[in-house]
């Protein structure tokens, strides 16, 4: 869900930045930046819905 969000941000970006556009203070360097935060956040395991699953068989290992 993280990697679709910053593909948005990256869209954007790359939108503002082709048509020399700002939306009031926020220009294409804040959607990069969002972008990348929300990638890290993906690789990082944020918001994969899977924990859990995970916890559950960790729970079931440990025993």
């Amino acid at each position: 869900m993280m990697a679709i969000a910053a593909a948005v941000a990256f869209g954007l970006a790359l939108l503002l930045d082709l048509t020399n556009a700002s939306i009031g203070e926020i220009d294409e360097g804040t959607f990069v930046i969002l972008g990348l935060l929300l990638v890290a956040l993906h690789l990082a395991g944020v918001g994969s819905g899977n924990r859990s699953w995970n916890m559950r068989s960790w729970r079931r290992a440990r025993r």
